[in-house]
């Protein structure tokens, strides 16, 4: 019996995601050079022409690979309530975010480190520049509200704060103190003690867990 329209949409974007997850996990452990279209469509079970017809090519995939990083980065400060709520809502989505899309993260690191992807970081935040300029505007806007001398700074401090934590997270995995490092940010903004712990089951909150490195030499401090 042949298959639906709506049947086959339904497995193109079956394939679609497949591929995407493949080179997500293959970039985060080879890095984009390493990792050739053959091994990626191996893993996601394709054939290799339906990188092209799904992305066009190799430097399409990785667009899409960014894209889908800045999409999930995006939703951060679109919290509700006092500015305080708000501001302990950033934190906690920006940490949270990261824990679910643990390899997207790992990819975007390594892709971070090679030169041949600079150009198309640059293009993927063009397009999603609306957004990341109203993510920084309502972050400085919960500055503002807090009184801080220059809000500006203070979106920028922060996000390089939690860039910071993302960064180990993504490198250690669950021997980084992640619950630890969240209260020791809420105790640097001045906010209360989050009355439950972050809901990650692999998360230690007390730092005590020796770190295993697993793509860097350098630990967590």
């Amino acid at each position: 019996m042949a298959r639906s329209e709506e049947q086959n949409r339904i497995a193109r974007e079956r394939s679609r995601e497949g591929i995407l997850l493949a080179a997500i996990d293959l970039f985060g452990e080879r890095g984009v050079e390493g990792a050739s279209i053959a091994e990626i469509t191996r893993r996601a079970g394709v054939s290799q022409g339906m990188v092209n017809y799904h992305f066009g090519g190799k430097q399409q995939l990785v667009s899409a690979v960014l894209d889908r990083w800045f999409e999930t980065l995006l939703g951060f400060a679109q919290a509700q309530g006092a500015a305080e709520e708000r501001l302990a809502a950033v934190i906690d989505a920006a940490l949270m975010a990261t824990v679910h899309a643990l390899p997207l993260q790992r990819a975007v690191i390594a892709m971070q480190q090679q030169p041949s992807t600079h150009r198309l970081f640059a293009e993927s935040e063009q397009r999603h520049a609306a957004g990341v300029t109203a993510a920084e505007d309502a972050v400085r806007a919960v500055f503002q509200e807090r009184g801080a001398a220059d809000p500006a700074l203070e979106e920028v401090m922060l996000r390089s704060t939690l860039e910071g934590i993302v960064v180990k997270y993504a490198v250690y995995g669950a021997t980084f103190p992640l619950e630890s490092a969240r209260r020791w940010v809420y105790r640097m903004y001045g906010l209360p003690e989050p009355a439950e712990a972050l809901p990650v089951a692999s998360c230690p909150g007390d730092g005590s867990v020796e770190p295993r490195p697993r793509a860097s030499g350098v630990g967590p401090r």
